[in-house]
């Protein structure tokens, strides 16, 4: 069945009542109020069926990153970058890694982080949310990392979290990350970082690995203050 998008009912254009009674302004009357309500009907009906939330567009944003991240040294923490959008609506997505939401709600924050380890040794790895370049309480998850698998191949582990918070429009939104032992580029020292690998056609065909996968959800509006 084709979808029909959800319109806001328009306020009925009533005509002036003349002093005496006339049926035809009746008739104007009762039309303009049968068009309104139809409106109503239309709108209510879709948004209250089975499939009523695909009428619905909310606030999100999904992202991701092609590039591999490094911490700048261990114990150090790291902004993760995302360059490439997904879908949005509501956020405005920064190039030095953060969201800004348009509209105060309830979120769900979702990240997938593609990490390697190349060191002889398992190694940890922190992830935890800022918003307002202020550590959000509670949002903090551990990882460990096993030692490489050999001296060429590295050990992996996608970091996956998830965490619900409250925010005002305006907020600024990022996700950070350090790491005991941070892998270094020059001088090579082997250690933990983000790997990116590009689609790959043999030995099968596969897609690219993003470094980064993120995503925010609209949940429900901010609680109300019992004090308020």
């Amino acid at each position: 069945m084709a979808q029909i998008p959800l319109r806001p009912p328009r306020a009925p254009s009533i005509p002036l009542a003349p002093v005496d009674y006339k049926q035809g302004y009746i008739d104007q009357f009762t039309s303009a109020l049968r068009l309104y309500f139809n409106q109503i009907d239309n709108g209510m009906g879709s948004l209250l069926s089975d499939t009523g939330g695909s009428s619905l567009s909310l606030p999100h944003i999904a992202a991701l990153d092609t590039t591999v991240q490094y911490a700048t040294a261990n114990n150090t923490p790291t902004k993760v970058l995302w360059n490439t959008l997904g879908s949005s609506s509501g956020f405005k997505l920064d190039p030095t890694g953060y969201v800004e939401a348009t509209y105060s709600g309830v979120y769900k924050f979702d990240y997938r982080l593609q990490f390697a380890n190349t060191a002889d040794a398992a190694h940890t790895v922190d992830v935890w949310l800022k918003v307002n370049n202020a550590n959000v309480v509670g949002s903090a998850s551990k990882f460990d990392i096993l030692a490489r698998k050999t001296l060429s191949v590295p050990s992996y582990l996608v970091a996956y979290s998830s965490f619900t918070l409250n925010v005002n429009a305006g907020d600024k939104i990022e996700l950070w990350w350090a790491t005991d032992l941070a892998y270094i580029v020059s001088p090579a020292t082997a250690g933990v970082y983000m790997q990116y690998e590009a689609a790959q056609t043999t030995p099968y065909a596969r897609s690219s690995v993003p470094s980064a996968v993120g995503s925010i959800t609209f949940v429900s509006r901010l609680p109300t203050d019992p004090a308020a």
